[in-house]
């Protein structure tokens, strides 16, 4: 029989199949070591083929559609409601298959090279920052130990540490100036890797056309840019803007009951990296629009007034996340000006500007953003629970 659906469980050497046919009913059941995979399925007709979203599977996407094959990736949370007894090999490959069968089921967007080269950058760098981080706490640790505490900073880290390192000082024993000489070596040369990761971020936000776009946006700098890029490509994976920002659990949760709803803090789901990026380039932008007088800057000090400093930065980075969707999926110009204008002239300004199917589309993202903004992304009276939204940040 011909194998119509296989589910690929992908691992280090060991590979498992299982194939179904248009029936649904089980043809193959193989397991392969990694270097027989692309020699199989080169030999096999084209089929629908379905592996988890982990690591690897992007490369396998790729490797896989070269070869003529349909292939799609599905998040690993779903695969798991359909597995059938003890978990293994074989009954992951099953439960792949099945729930690649699913009419409702999401898929992950595959990644390119590009986006992968760029994550992987943008990973490198997060642990440089940690291991200086963990440098300078672990200095300041063995300092105190002595008696000597350090004022906050990294500035004030390496005026302590020279000074403390002089031949006349006499508090630290000559083996323990060593050892924190060495720790110092290590920290700086990790804070100089961190200055070239930024250098490399800076030059490709500087030649990318969707990083340039993106950096229009008050609260988006170079590394929430490349970021962005990264993760949504073009941002034909989301539905709205909304979905990019419920991707990144910047939308509060909700729990309902019959026709109560209570609103909760923000799920914090997705990847806390750029979300993290995102709300800290809003509280950026909060602070510089205390003196502005334009729409947006306005909007933001209503919020703040009415809902706290932490509500306020959160709600700009939803807001941001939407406009870089629209931004990424539509590739139009950045206009801030339009954001907050009224819904009659937000209409037929893009009517005018993007005739057509596209208009529309477009003119139903902006509605679905005003009417967050308007709110403040929480409605105007939400229901008081403890935790509630106040605390979402």
């Amino acid at each position: 029989m011909k194998v119509t659906r296989i589910g690929l469980d992908i691992a280090k050497q060991i590979f498992e199949l299982h194939g179904v046919d248009r029936r649904g009913r089980v043809v193959v059941r193989k397991t392969l070591r990694r270097e027989r995979v692309l020699e199989y399925f080169s030999q096999l007709p084209a089929c629908e083929v379905a592996l988890e979203a982990c690591g690897g599977a992007h490369y396998w996407h790729r490797e896989l559609s070269k070869l003529g094959h349909s292939v799609r990736l599905l998040p690993s949370h779903k695969v798991k409601p359909y597995l059938d007894g003890n978990q293994n090999n074989a009954h992951d490959a099953a439960a792949i298959c099945e729930a690649s069968s699913r009419p409702s089921m999401r898929w992950v967007e595959p990644k390119t090279s590009a986006q992968q080269d760029l994550q992987s950058l943008h990973r490198v760098r997060q642990v440089t920052v940690r291991q200086c981080t963990l440098l300078a706490n672990h200095m300041r640790g063995l300092l105190l130990e002595y008696g000597i505490a350090v004022a906050r900073g990294t500035a004030a880290l390496h005026r302590a540490l020279a000074a403390l390192l002089e031949p006349a000082e006499q508090r630290l024993s000559p083996l323990l100036k060593q050892l924190i000489a060495g720790q110092w070596r290590m920290l700086k040369m990790h804070q100089q890797q961190v200055k070239v990761h930024d250098r490399r971020i800076a030059n490709i936000a500087r030649h990318d056309a969707s990083c340039q776009t993106l950096l229009k946006v008050e609260g988006i700098g170079p590394l929430t840019a490349t970021a962005l890029v990264a993760t949504a490509g073009n941002g034909r994976q989301f539905k709205n803007g909304r979905h990019l920002s419920a991707y990144l659990g910047l939308v509060p949760g909700h729990s309902n009951t019959g026709n109560k709803t209570v609103l909760l803090p923000i799920t914090k789901r997705g990847s806390r990296y750029l979300r993290t990026l995102l709300v800290h380039g809003a509280r950026s932008t909060l602070y510089h629009a205390r003196q502005k007088t334009d729409p947006r800057s306005r909007w933001l000090q209503r919020l703040q007034a009415r809902r706290g400093h932490n509500v306020a930065a959160v709600a700009l980075a939803n807001k941001n996340a939407r406009i870089a969707w629209a931004l990424l999926r539509f590739g139009q110009a950045y206009r801030p000006t339009l954001a907050h204008a009224p819904l009659p002239e937000r209409g037929a300004t893009l009517a005018a500007s993007a005739p057509g199917r596209r208009a529309g589309l477009t003119l139903k993202l902006h509605r679905v953003s005003a009417a967050s903004a308007a709110s403040g992304i929480f409605p105007s009276r939400p229901q008081r629970v403890k935790g509630g939204p106040e605390k979402c940040s």
